[in-house]
């Protein structure tokens, strides 16, 4: 259950709805495996699974949600060599050659047949509300993803008025200045980087395993890079890697925080999710405001607007 990932939004107005609320309107969007003609599906599962009976998990106030997508696999290889072997039998006992209509309705009718044998993929996502502190937190690395669930969760509860959290200073040029001086207080220096080329942004450099202070890497900064990606570790016991949209990724606890976990006594496995849970969105309500305000603080611009 640990997150690896982490997006970040602000709610950009209160959220006031209850976890009973929540689960009530989560309901109507429950999962749904591909009937035989579907190409895929999307709803909310239990985040427990079986050792789970409701659609939310709550703790500390935070109301943790669980999507899965479930799509059918076609492999386009197939279609074109089941396509290709009808276009060859019309060539061979009809002597002609199919019109591209003709061949375009082939291929949807194929798609058609094949669909109720088709192998079928699923993945889940998941993500908590904070209200507390206004956001919610979603384990994905990529936007389009998380969008997915963002949607989800707005068609069910009939709207999620949330942005993605923006740092007041440029991300690009904060990260670069702290290769050039130190990391912000309360942070330390990985040993991996990504940095781009600021006049073109498809010459990049990837630095793994180095001492980023070091003049090798200085000198391709003074030589007008930038740093897009930068690993990082925090006192409070958590390892990472950020991006210039501040999207943390390989997201790690520390030793000392999973061994927390392990030595609460649980009896089941949704007893160690929960403490789990807990443990983890209480560390992050301590790390999200640390690293924004190593980012000069959250811009709250947007928010005034809205």
């Amino acid at each position: 259950m640990w997150f690896k990932n982490l997006l970040i939004y602000r709610f950009t107005k209160p959220f006031e709805l209850s976890a009973e609320q929540v689960e009530e309107k989560l309901q109507e969007f429950a999962f749904k495996p591909c009937a035989s003609q579907d190409m895929s599906t999307l709803g909310w599962v239990k985040p427990l699974g079986q050792q789970g009976s409701e659609l939310v998990h709550t703790n500390n106030g935070c109301i943790m949600v669980c999507s899965q997508r479930q799509d059918k696999v076609l492999p386009a290889a197939v279609i074109k060599d089941a396509l290709e072997e009808k276009v060859l039998t019309i060539r061979e006992d009809e002597d002609r050659i199919p019109s591209r209509k003709e061949r375009t309705d082939m291929k949807e009718q194929l798609i058609f047949e094949m669909l109720p044998r088709a192998f079928v993929k699923s993945r889940r996502q998941f993500a908590y509300i904070d209200p507390a502190n206004g956001w919610l937190i979603v384990d994905s690395g990529s936007h389009s993803r998380a969008e997915e669930l963002i949607v989800l969760l707005r068609d069910s509860l009939g709207s999620m008025p949330v942005i993605p959290v923006a740092p007041k200073n440029t991300a690009y040029h904060t990260m670069t200045h702290w290769l050039q001086s130190a990391a912000p207080a309360g942070f330390e220096l990985g040993g991996e980087c990504e940095l781009i080329d600021s006049a073109d942004e498809s010459a990049v450099i990837r630095c793994k395993n180095q001492n980023l202070a070091s003049k090798e890497i200085l000198n391709h900064i003074d030589s007008g890079m930038l740093v897009k990606k930068l690993a990082l570790s925090w006192s409070g016991g958590i390892e990472f890697m950020v991006d210039e949209q501040l999207t943390v990724k390989r997201l790690r606890f520390s030793d000392m925080i999973m061994e927390r976990a392990d030595e609460i006594h649980t009896d089941t496995a949704a007893e160690q999710f929960d403490v789990n849970f807990s443990i983890m969105n209480a560390e992050l309500a301590n790390f999200i405001p640390a690293l924004l305000e190593a980012f000069g603080g959250e811009d709250t611009s947007a928010l005034e607007a809205a």
